[in-house]
């Protein structure tokens, strides 16, 4: 008896790698038209990396406020921290990108998620003006 492709453990398809390696990119680029038509076509909202990463991390950690609302806005979860317990509000207090920790917050981002937090990480920084934006002065 031979064995059919059916029986064989499961194996990721090449295709969806690439698929989804596209759409991590687009998240890195701030591609976000683009994007939001994978996401609208189905693609995840939550879709995450092999180190945890998310769409959203990987948009606020490059800068992408745009890509990072249009992501908040399809579903994505704002606080879903990596492998490490980063959070891409954290993330995005130690670049210092305040667009795009504007757009967290106004995404329902929790300053006190995650290991370190937004909140930690702007302390260790000594970013007195984002302690008083988290009320964590």
């Amino acid at each position: 008896m031979s064995e059919s492709p059916h029986d064989a453990p499961d194996t990721p398809d090449e295709d969806v790698i690439e698929l989804a390696a596209k759409i991590f990119d687009l998240a890195r680029q701030g591609e976000t038209a683009t994007l939001d038509a994978y996401l609208a076509a189905g693609a995840p909202a939550n879709l995450t990396n092999d180190r945890g990463d998310t769409l959203v991390m990987l948009a606020a950690y490059h800068g992408h406020a745009d890509t990072v609302a249009a992501l908040l806005a399809r579903g994505a979860d704002a606080d879903r921290a990596n492998d490490r317990g980063q959070t891409p509000l954290a993330g995005a207090v130690f670049k210092g990108e305040e667009a795009v920790i504007r757009a967290l917050l106004a995404g329902g981002a929790d300053p006190a998620a995650g290991t370190p937090s937004a909140v930690d990480t702007a302390r260790m920084f000594n970013k007195t003006e984002l302690l008083a934006l988290f009320g964590a002065e």
